[in-house]
C-alpha cells in the first residue's frame, strides 16, 4: 500500500462519505476507520465498501491513549483525517463534560499518538499529515444586515467573485477570532487551539479546516433535515425554535469529502480552510422547502403538511447568523460546491424517502445492538 491513513469517526455521516471517497478513489490507500460507534455511528452507512481489500474498521475510543498509540505504531499509519466528536448543540446544552472529553482530550489523544509515532521514524514528519476537521461556530454569530435597502436574502458576491446567496455582507474568514457560544463550539474551538499548538510547538503537519451545515445521505435524524422528512413523513410536528429566523449555510455533504480529498492532498502546512455552501437559508424557508419536496415525493397535494410546523422556545444562546467564505479555498485549490441547493435538497429527500429501512433502524436503535454483537462475537 502506498501509504496508511486513520479517519476518526468514519461510521459517522460526514465521516463514512470521507471513508468511502478515500476507499474507492484510491484503492492503493489503506484506509483504517477508527470509530467508537456511539449512537451516531452506523456501519450500515458503508455496507457497500466493508468488504473491500484496503479497508479495515477499528472500534476504538479516541481518549484510548495506549490503544490509539499502538494502532498507529503498530499499522505505520502515516496520516489522519480526524472526524469524530460529539457535534449536536442540544446534547452538549444538557452534557458538556462528554463534549469537553471526547472533542478536547480526545484530539490531544490523537495528536500526541501521531507525534509519538512520527517522531520515532527516521523520516520523522516527512510525508506525513494531521488533518483536523472543525466547524464554522468557532467564529461565533454573525448579523442579519440588509447592505442597500434589499430584503434579504440577496445576491452577493464573495472576494471570489462566486455569488452567494446571503443574509449580510460580513462572512466568516479564516483570519477571524474565535467566539464560540455553546459547549459543543468551546470544544472544537479548543481542540483547534491544540491542533494548531502541536504544529507551532512540535512541528506536526497539521491543517485545519471549518465547514458549514452539511446534509446529505446517512446523516443521524437527530439533525434538521433528516428528522423533518422523516416527520413529515409520519404527519409528525415540525419542531420550530423561536420563529425560524435563524440563518444557516448549507453545503451537501459529498462535496465536503471531495473538499477534505483535496486539501488533505494539496492543502498547505499549518494552514486554515474555511469549506461552505455559499448558501444561506433561514430555518423557516429551508422547512417549507422540506416539505413541499416530501409532499410532491410522496404524491400528496401542496399544502399538506403545512400544518405540522410547530413553534417552541428558543434553544438557550441561539446564534442568529453563520456564513462561510470559501474564497481562499476556491482561489488556492480551485474547489467550489458541485450541487445547486434544489438539486442537492431533491436527492437528499429522494435518499431518505428510498431508504426507510435504514431511517427506521435508526430511530428504533437495533443497528447499535446488531454491530456491538457482531464485533463481540467476532
Amino acid at each position: 500500500m502506498k501509504r496508511t491513513l486513520i479517519i476518526t469517526g468514519g461510521a459517522g455521516f460526514i465521516g463514512s462519505h470521507v471513508v468511502r471517497l478515500f476507499v474507492n478513489k484510491y484503492p492503493e490507500y489503506r484506509i483504517i476507520n477508527l470509530d467508537k460507534l456511539t449512537y451516531a455511528g452506523n456501519l450500515a452507512n458503508l455496507k457497500d465498501i466493508e468488504d473491500k481489500p484496503n479497508y479495515k474498521f477499528v472500534k476504538m475510543d479516541i481518549c484510548d491513549f495506549e490503544g490509539v498509540l499502538k494502532l498507529m505504531q503498530d499499522e505505520k499509519v502515516d496520516g489522519v483525517i480526524h472526524l469524530a466528536a460529539e457535534s449536536h448543540v442540544d446534547r452538549s446544552i444538557k452534557d458538556p463534560f462528554t463534549f469537553a472529553k471526547t472533542n478536547v482530550m480526545g484530539t490531544l489523544t490523537l495528536l500526541q499518538a501521531a507525534k509519538l509515532t512520527w517522531e520515532a521514524l527516521p523520516e520523522k514528519y516527512e510525508g506525513k499529515r494531521f488533518y483536523h476537521i472543525s466547524t464554522d461556530e468557532v467564529y461565533g454569530a454573525l448579523e442579519i444586515t440588509d447592505p442597500a435597502g434589499v430584503e434579504p436574502p440577496f445576491t452577493t458576491k464573495a472576494s471570489s467573485g462566486r455569488h452567494h446567496l446571503a443574509y449580510g455582507t460580513a462572512f466568516f474568514t479564516e483570519d477571524l477570532k474565535y467566539q464560540p457560544h455553546s459547549p459543543y463550539s468551546a470544544a472544537k474551538a479548543s481542540s483547534d487551539h491544540f491542533v494548531r499548538a502541536y504544529h507551532d510547538t512540535y512541528g506536526l503537519p497539521v491543517v485545519v479546516t471549518n465547514c458549514s451545515n452539511n446534509y446529505g445521505p446517512y446523516q443521524f435524524p437527530e439533525k434538521l433535515i433528516p428528522l423533518f422528512i422523516n416527520n413529515i413523513r409520519h404527519g409528525k410536528p415540525l419542531p420550530v425554535y423561536g420563529r425560524g429566523e435563524n440563518v444557516r449555510d448549507w453545503l451537501y455533504v459529498e462535496d465536503h469529502a471531495r473538499a477534505i480529498d483535496l486539501i488533505f492532498h494539496k492543502g498547505k502546512v499549518a494552514e486554515t480552510y474555511n469549506i461552505g455552501g455559499f448558501n444561506e437559508w433561514k430555518n423557516i424557508d429551508l422547512i417549507k422547502v422540506l416539505i413541499r419536496t416530501v409532499d410532491r415525493l410522496l404524491g400528496n397535494p401542496e399544502g399538506t403538511s403545512d400544518h405540522l410546523i410547530t413553534y417552541v422556545t428558543d434553544r438557550a444562546g441561539h446564534d442568529l447568523r453563520y456564513a462561510i467564505d470559501s474564497t481562499k479555498l476556491q482561489k488556492e485549490l480551485g474547489w467550489e460546491p458541485s450541487l445547486q441547493f434544489e438539486e442537492g435538497i431533491e436527492k437528499t429527500v429522494r435518499w431518505y424517502l428510498d431508504n426507510q429501512a435504514w431511517m427506521d433502524n435508526v430511530t428504533s436503535g437495533d443497528y447499535q445492538k446488531y454491530y456491538d454483537d457482531m464485533y463481540l462475537n467476532r
